[in-house]
C-alpha cells in the first residue's frame, strides 16, 4: 500500500487489482451512504480489508472530511485505541483531558467515513469508542472490519463470503501472472485450476500465497501437494474451522517451501508491530545466520512468495506482514532460541533511531524525522513495552521527546515518562533526562504542578551528577512557568541563565528557545533590550539550518515589531514564521501566529481580514480544547482588545459572518494556507520601501537578472541553503507564489524608485 499524503484522508493507494465481488461492492457501497456503523465481518483471510480499502475509495467524493483508514492491528492495548484513530486523524494528544473527548471535540463539527480495520481483538475498546464518536457526531459514518460484530446499537452488519468459483480463478490468474507472466488458464489447467481454488475454500489471502508458488509448480503439482497438506492437517485437529485449517495448512506449506534463510527472516520479521523500512529489517534481522548484505535479495524473495508486502508512507518505502501472516512468524520465533535477542536488538535498533533523531534534530530534515518516527509509532510502543532493562527504556523514553513534544503524542509521552520513571528509580543520567521531559510535557500539558515536582528533582540529580545540560533545561523550563504565570522579572532572569547555559554547553537549539521566552517577557516588561534579543535568537537558528525554532524565532520578533508599531514589518514576518510551520500539524503554535497576525492585520487597517483570521485560530483552539489564557493572562488581554476593535469597526453581524469564513479552513496546514494566500496585484507600482532585508534586496536583484538560487549562492559566496531560506522569506513576505512574481516585483519596485528620485 502507498500512504497518501493527501488533502483530505490518508486512504492507502491499491498495489495490486481488486478482483472480483461486484456486487459485493456495490451493495456495500449502498450501506455506507446509508448507515451510520457498517462493520463487515468474515474468516481471517476472507478480504474483509481490501473490500473495506475498495468501498472507502469509492466513497472519498461522498465525504467532504475525508475518509481516514485506522490499522488497528499493531495495537495491543486496549486502551490504546482511541489513541491510534487520533494519530490516523491527525488530531495531537495533548493530553489534557481524555482522547476520547479530544476526539469528540474534533469530530463533532465534521463529516468524515473512519474505516476501523481489525477489530477483533479489540471488539469492547471498537465498540465503546464508535458509540461515543457516533454520539458526539451526527454526520460521522464508521466502517469496520472484524471477525465478529461490535455488537453496538444501530450497528449493520455484512458477512464477507469466500470468492465464488469464477473470481477466485481470475484472481489466481492474475495473481499467478505478476510472478509467472507467461501463466495462463488453459483448457488443458482449467479443471485443475478449479479444483485448487475450491480447495483453497476461495479464501483470497490462501488464493494469493497458492499464486506466488505457480512460478515454480504447475498447477496440478500444486493441487496434489496442498491436497496431502489439507488431509494433514484435518487429521490433527477437529478442533479449528474448515477455513482456518485451510489457511494454516497453506501458510505451513509456505514457510516449509521458503528456504532456510527466508524462513529465518519471516520469523525474525514477525517482531515489528507494524510495517518496517530496510534500515530496521537489517538493524533487527542480520546476524546470527543472516548477513547485512542479505537481507534486501531475501525480502524481494519474500515479496514474490506474498509473504512480505511492499508498502510506502509519506513516500517513503517500506515493508509488512499481514496479520496472520506474522502471528505465525511469532509463533515459530516464540519456538526457537533466539525470541528474547531479536527483541533486545529490536529495542536497541529503536533507542539508537531515537536518540539519533534527538541529538540531530536541526536543518531541513525537521519533518522528514517527525514522519519517520510517525510511520515508527507501533514499533516504538513494542520497544517501550518489550524492553527488557528499565535503564535503556526510561533513555528511550526521554529520547522520544521529539515524538511526544514536537508530533503530538504528549498525552502518551507523559504516561510512558511516567511508568518509565517509576520503573527505574535509581539516580542516573538517563533519569535526570528523562525527569526535564517529563517537566517540559508536563509544562505543555499546563500542568504546572507535576512540572515543578519534577524540575525539583532533576535540578537535584544534575547537580549531583554534574549534567549541565539538564541543569540548563532545568532554568529554562522553570522560566517558561514564571512567563506563563504572569511573573515576568523572575521570568527574564531564568531565561538569562538558560539561554548562557545552552550555549556554553554548544546546545544552541536550547539557547534559541530560551531567548524567544526571554524576548517575549522582555517585550511585555517594555525593555528596550527585546528588539536584540529576538535577533540574536533568529541568528542563531539562521546559523544552524533550524526550520521550527528559526519561525519560532521570527515569530517572536514579529510579536516584538508589533509592539513597536512596525506593523508592516510584523505581517512580514509572521508570514514567514506560518510559511516555515507548513507541514509540523502543530495547532497550538499555529494557532498562536494565526492570533498575532490577526492583531497585526487589524492596527494595519484591515478587519475583515482579522476576523477571518481569528476564525481560523479559534477552530484550532476549539479542537484542542485549549483557551488562549494558556499562554499568559497577556495573550488573552490582547486577544479581547483585537476582538472588541474588530467589532466595533465591522458590526457584530459583519464580524460573525467574517469569524465563520475563517473558520471554514480545518487544520493547522489548511489554516496557513488562508492567511498566506496570495495578496491581490497592487493596481500601482510597489513603493520604494521595501519590506525586505538588505540582503534579500540583494538577492532578489539577481533573481530579476534571471539566476537560479545556486548561481546566487555563487556571486554571493554563499551557501545553496541559505540563498533558499532567503527566496522562501521573500515569498511569505511579499505574498508571491513564484520566484518569477518576485522578478517583476523587483523591477516594478525599481522603476518606483527611478521615477520617484528623478
Amino acid at each position: 500500500m502507498t500512504i497518501q499524503t493527501s488533502k483530505v484522508g490518508n486512504l492507502p493507494a491499491a498495489l495490486t487489482t481488486f478482483v472480483g465481488r461486484g456486487r459485493d461492492l456495490a451493495e456495500v457501497h449502498r450501506h455506507v451512504g446509508t448507515t451510520r456503523m457498517l462493520t463487515l465481518t468474515g474468516v481471517g483471510g476472507v478480504g474483509k480489508t481490501r473490500l473495506a480499502m475498495e468501498v472507502a475509495a469509492a466513497s472519498a467524493t461522498d465525504f467532504a472530511d475525508g475518509v481516514w483508514l485506522v490499522d488497528l492491528a499493531p495495537v495491543r492495548d486496549p486502551s490504546l485505541t482511541t489513541n491510534a484513530v487520533g494519530a490516523a486523524l491527525g488530531v495531537s494528544d495533548l493530553g489534557t483531558r481524555p482522547v476520547i473527548d479530544q476526539l469528540a471535540v474534533f469530530l463533532a463539527h465534521r463529516a468524515p467515513l473512519i474505516v476501523l480495520d481489525n477489530c477483533e481483538h479489540l471488539v469492547d475498546a471498537c465498540a465503546e469508542l464508535a458509540q461515543a464518536l457516533l454520539s458526539a457526531s451526527p454526520d460521522l459514518r464508521v466502517l469496520a472490519t472484524s471477525r465478529r460484530a461490535l455488537g453496538i446499537y444501530g450497528e449493520q452488519v455484512f458477512a464477507v463470503s469466500p470468492l465464488a468459483p469464477d473470481d477466485a480463478v481470475e484472481l489466481l490468474r492474475d495473481r499467478a501472472a505478476a510472478v509467472c507472466p507467461e501463466f495462463q488458464v488453459t483448457d488443458g489447467n482449467r479443471a485443475d485450476v478449479f479444483r485448487l481454488c475450491e480447495g483453497l475454500d476461495g479464501l483470497p489471502l490462501a488464493i494469493e500465497l497458492a499464486a506466488s508458488r505457480l512460478r515454480t509448480l504447475t498447477v496440478h503439482e500444486a493441487t496434489t501437494r496442498l491436497e496431502n497438506r489439507f488431509g494433514l492437517l484435518a487429521s490433527r485437529s477437529r478442533v479449528a474451522r474448515p477455513h482456518q485449517r485451510t489457511l494454516r495448512a497453506l501458510i505451513d506449506w509456505s514457510h516449509e517451501l521458503c528456504t532456510p534463510a527466508e524462513r529465518l527472516l519471516w520469523n525474525r520479521l514477525s517482531v515489528f508491530a507494524d510495517d518496517f523500512d530496510l534500515d530496521a529489517a537489517e538493524g533487527v534481522c542480520a546476524g546470527d545466520g543472516l548477513g547485512r548484505d542479505e537481507i534486501l535479495d531475501l525480502l524481494d524473495r519474500l515479496v514474490v512468495q506474498s509473504v512480505v508486502l511492499p508498502c510506502e508512507r509519506d513516500g517513503l518505502p517500506r515493508y509488512r506482514l499481514l496479520a496472520t501472516i506474522r502471528q505465525y512468524g511469532r509463533e515459530r520465533l516464540a519456538e526457537s532460541d533466539e525470541e528474547g535477542l531479536i527483541r533486545q536488538r529490536h529495542h536497541a535498533f529503536y533507542l539508537d533511531l531515537a536518540e539519533r533523531t534527538a541529538d540531530g534534530w536541526h536543518g531541513s530534515g525537521q519533518l522528514k524525522s517527525l514522519a519517520l518516527l510517525r510511520a515508527e509509532h507501533a514499533n516504538l510502543r513494542a520497544a517501550l513495552d518489550q524492553g527488557a532493562d528499565p535503564q535503556a527504556t526510561l533513555a528511550l523514553a526521554a529520547a522520544l521527546r521529539l515524538h511526544w513534544c514536537e508530533g503530538g503524542f504528549l498525552g502518551e509521552g507523559r504516561r510512558r515518562l511516567d511508568h518509565a520513571l517509576a520503573a527505574a528509580p535509581e539516580p542516573s543520567p538517563a533519569r535526570a533526562r528523562a525527569l526535564w521531559v517529563a517537566a517540559w510535557v508536563a509544562v505543555l500539558q499546563r500542568d504546572h504542578a507535576a512540572a515543578y515536582q519534577r524540575l525539583d528533582e532533576a535540578a537535584e540529580l544534575g547537580e549531583r551528577l554534574d549534567e549541565r545540560v539538564v541543569r540548563a533545561h532545568v532554568h529554562g523550563l522553570r522560566g517558561t512557568l514564571a512567563l506563563f504565570g504572569g511573573r515576568l522579572e523572575e521570568a527574564v532572569v531564568l531565561l538569562e541563565e538558560a539561554a548562557a547555559a545552552h550555549l556554553r554547553t554548544g546546545e544552541v537549539i536550547g539557547a534559541v528557545y530560551a531567548l524567544i521566552q526571554l524576548a517575549t517577557a522582555q517585550s511585555h516588561l517594555g525593555d528596550p533590550r527585546t528588539t536584540e534579543t529576538c535577533r540574536q535568537a533568529v541568528a542563531l537558528a539562521e546559523a544552524h539550518g533550524e526550520r521550527l525554532a528559526h519561525a519560532h524565532a521570527l515569530w517572536t520578533l514579529g510579536y516584538d515589531a508589533w509592539i513597536r508599531g512596525d506593523h508592516k514589518e510584523a505581517k512580514a514576518l509572521l508570514r514567514t514564521a506560518l510559511a516555515k510551520e507548513q507541514g509540523f500539524n502543530d495547532y497550538l503554535r499555529v494557532a498562536l501566529m494565526l492570533e498575532q497576525l490577526a492583531w497585526t492585520t487589524a492596527a494595519h487597517g484591515d478587519r475583515e481580514e482579522a476576523a477571518r483570521l481569528l476564525g481560523a485560530a479559534r477552530v484550532l483552539w476549539r479542537d484542542t480544547g485549549t483557551p488562549i489564557s494558556t499562554f499568559g493572562p497577556h495573550m488573552a488581554e490582547q486577544h479581547a482588545r483585537c476582538e472588541e476593535a474588530v467589532v466595533r469597526a465591522l458590526g457584530p453581524a459583519a464580524y460573525e459572518k467574517a469569524l465563520a469564513e475563517g473558520g471554514r479552513h480545518r487544520g493547522p496546514d489548511d489554516a496557513i494556507a488562508h492567511a498566506l494566500r496570495p495578496e491581490p496585484e497592487p493596481t500601482n507600482p510597489a513603493p520604494a520601501v521595501s519590506p525586505l532585508t538588505p540582503r534579500e534586496r540583494e538577492v532578489a536583484a539577481l533573481v530579476a537578472k534571471g539566476m537560479s538560487n545556486r548561481q546566487i549562492a555563487s556571486v554571493l559566496r554563499r551557501s545553496p541553503r541559505t540563498v533558499d531560506g532567503h527566496v522562501e522569506n521573500m515569498l511569505a513576505k511579499l505574498g508571491f507564489g513564484s520566484r518569477a512574481r518576485i522578478a517583476s516585483w523587483w523591477t516594478a519596485n525599481q522603476a518606483s524608485t527611478r521615477r520617484t528620485t528623478s
